[in-house]
């Protein structure tokens, strides 16, 4: 039971510094959370596939549309491609692109929860995964 308060209270304690901090800083480091998002994914294996999920991040064929569609309203030019997905500094990009665009406001909690569950994720089908992920984060 100590045990688990203590995580409880790290894991909150971590997540209001990150809101407040992002709040202020548009400059967000997603990097510490992505590297986390990896070693669940993948181990941090660039390589790594699984169905149609591959790389570091496990990116699917349907997020790199949906980077590519709102990178397209932004009226960008940029676009990625499928083989981009075996690119630890292009998945973050995407990362980035997804947080910004779904998650504006840089909720750590939600950037956790929407990456394994999708943009409407369910709390109780995401928890196993967002302690995994916290659990590389403390």
């Amino acid at each position: 039971m100590k045990k688990a308060l203590k995580y409880v209270f790290t894991v909150m304690a971590f997540l209001t510094l990150t809101i407040h901090s992002s709040a202020q800083n548009s400059n967000f480091d997603w990097d510490p959370v992505i590297d986390a998002i990896m070693m669940v994914e993948s181990k941090g294996n660039a390589n790594a596939r699984n169905g149609i999920y591959c790389g570091a991040l496990q990116i699917s064929p349907v997020l790199v549309t949906e980077v590519n569609n709102i990178l397209k309203r932004r009226n960008s030019t940029k676009r990625f491609t499928l083989n981009d997905r075996f690119s630890k500094m292009k998945s973050k990009e995407m990362f980035v692109i997804i947080q910004s665009y779904y998650n504006p406001k840089n909720n750590v909690e939600r950037a956790i929860r929407m990456w394994q569950g999708g943009i409407n994720y369910k709390v109780s089908r995401t928890q196993r995964y967002f302690e995994k992920v916290m659990s590389y984060l403390n």
